[in-house]
């Protein structure tokens, strides 16, 4: 069902009472409860989620209309529980809001809806979309003359076997659209697969190209900081299998 109700005044861009802690994070999913949480789709995307909003992105509540913000993009978002318990950390709305989580008048939908949620850049969960909108996002700003922000998409690993992530893969390469970084959380649930894994898919159409430990937080951090000069990057974070 689609929720219609705006995040409410004294919900918005409220401050988190202390410092964002990764410890504190299964308190907060645990506040969202309901029968249809894709639990493990959440799960498998919380600690990069986590080394994005914590130490990379440049994005903060107070800017998430600044032009020179660096961009998110939830493609995955048939799971946004770890998005929304990352972005009530890290101020963007108050943690309060979570417990209504999919209910009929909360601005916290089973799919992310950028209108109602803050931080929220594209509506999303339906697979294949996110990374050919990320591709047009980066076209933009470099239409605006807008260089130095950087444009991150999250995808799953069974979402490169839609035919239009393809399209951007190929076309993003060539084009040199430095500017653009896709992190795919690699579960083990893809169909299809290439020959020398996720990440060679990416380099043999010219992209820079990382395979981490999803769990690691240190790894992510220096995966999600690598030069990549004249070439997109896209950063393969291996999880769990989805069980």
């Amino acid at each position: 069902m689609t929720n219609t109700t705006a995040v409410p005044a004294h919900g918005r861009h409220a401050a988190s009472a202390a410092t964002p802690d990764f410890a504190g994070m299964p308190r907060l999913i645990a506040l969202m409860t309901g029968d249809e949480k894709h639990a493990p789709a959440a799960h498998s995307t919380l600690d990069a989620l986590w080394v994005l909003y914590d130490r990379v992105l440049r994005v903060t509540p107070d800017a998430v209309d600044d032009p020179g913000r660096d961009r998110f993009l939830l493609s995955k978002g048939h799971g946004p529980m770890a998005y929304y318990a990352v972005l009530a950390a890290h101020g963007f709305f108050d943690e309060s809001l979570l417990p209504g989580f999919g209910s009929y008048d909360s601005p916290l939908g089973h799919h992310p809806d950028r209108l109602l949620v803050p931080g929220a850049e594209i509506g999303s969960g339906s697979l294949g979309h996110g990374l050919p909108i990320a591709v047009g996002t980066v076209l933009g700003l470099r239409a605006q003359g807008l260089t130095d922000p950087r444009v991150w998409v999250l995808i799953g690993d069974a979402e490169l076997d839609e035919g239009s992530n393809h399209e951007a893969i190929a076309h993003a390469g060539p084009a040199g659209l430095e500017q653009l970084h896709t992190l795919v959380i690699d579960n083990a649930s893809a169909t299809h697969g290439w020959p020398g894994g996720i990440a060679s898919r990416f380099t043999s159409a010219g992209w820079a190209a990382e395979t981490v430990d999803g769990r690691d937080h240190e790894a992510l951090y220096a995966a999600f900081t690598a030069p990549h000069p004249g070439r997109p990057l896209a950063v393969v974070a291996r999880v769990e299998p989805k069980g």
